[in-house]
């Protein structure tokens, strides 16, 4: 189970030391083929990299040199074969990395030609509604935040039929799990807010701010989340929660910025009362900590706050 890099990929000196960058890119793509493929040859790399036979050779021959017990040569497939002693040496091959990229690749926001990945198995995924992104309005957004400069936009609220000018000082983006935000100072509002990206329009960016960002606690406040499985469960269901949150002794800790609350709570299915345990699946063990944060957020999302999950936990 990985859950701790070293405890799986070895510490870096366990690491082929590259010639370049280049080499170095081409020893991940050995690691993760023969990790989720099972297989690797000199075509692979010749083929994705653009190399010489020689220089693959090269590759493959330093691979092995690390980690010999990772891979053996078939001479009928012509190709190297992952030996079941095969143990990852880069945490390019972890699970989260393999999977993240068929997410990437069945969404269309990677390329095949620029993915590991060849052969990938049949796959679906929830459809989830496009929040598009204006590209020149994501640019000047970029820009005032790395200049430290104010904007003048136009911003459409769920409130109001027109959309109102605004003028902010952004420091941060964020993403709720659907949305793209970004996190500003309002000077109509004399606070720090977020808003949606996509609502935004006829960006200009002006001066320089005056706002300092350290003055936004809400985002530089982190908090820790105590997730565990939910108390009215059987302890067979129990269990199989804390084996798929990976949870130990019953409890996983999830750090959260005080800015991001809300979202987070949203997202774990933690922000209001449900009466179906099997529903609800997992509870907030600190909720008594965390509401109070929950409630200073409440005047800035327009009236979305609710109220906790409250399970009657007693754990």
């Amino acid at each position: 189970m990985e859950t701790h890099f070293e405890s799986v990929y070895g510490p870096p000196g366990d690491q082929p030391e590259p010639l370049s960058w280049s080499q170095d890119r081409r020893l991940k793509f050995i690691d993760f083929r023969l990790r989720w493929e099972g297989r690797v040859n000199r075509s692979d790399l010749v083929e994705f990299f653009n190399i010489s036979l020689p220089q693959a050779s090269v590759d493959l021959s330093k691979y092995t040199e690390t980690a010999p017990d990772n891979l053996k040569y078939d001479p009928k497939a012509k190709a190297y074969i992952r030996t079941e002693y095969f143990h990852p040496i880069y945490q390019r091959s972890a699970s989260k990395t393999y999977l993240n990229e068929l997410l990437a690749l069945d969404a269309g926001t990677m390329e095949a030609a620029s993915s590991f990945v060849r052969w990938s198995p049949p796959m679906a995924t929830v459809p989830t509604p496009g929040r598009e992104v204006d590209g020149a309005v994501l640019m000047l957004l970029l820009n005032a935040i790395r200049e430290g400069r104010m904007i003048n936009v136009q911003y459409q609220t769920m409130g109001k039929e027109e959309a109102t000018h605004r003028i902010l000082s952004p420091h941060a983006i964020a993403h709720d799990g659907q949305r793209w935000h970004v996190r500003a100072y309002c000077h109509t509002r004399n606070k720090f807010r977020d808003f949606v990206i996509a609502r935004l329009s006829t960006v200009q960016v002006g001066g320089q701010s005056a706002i300092p960002v350290a003055e936004d606690q809400e985002w530089h406040t982190i908090l820790m989340l105590v997730l565990t499985p939910h108390p009215a469960l059987p302890h067979a269901s129990r269990r199989a929660l804390e084996i798929d949150y990976a949870m130990t002794d019953g409890r996983l800790e999830v750090k959260c910025r005080h800015a991001m609350l809300l979202y987070t709570l949203i997202r774990l299915g933690l922000m209001y009362e449900r009466s179906v345990p099997a529903v609800q699946q997992i509870a907030l063990f600190n909720e008594e900590e965390i509401e109070p944060y929950l409630r200073m957020l409440g005047a800035s999302f327009e009236g979305q706050q609710g109220r906790l999950f409250s399970g009657n936990m007693g754990v």
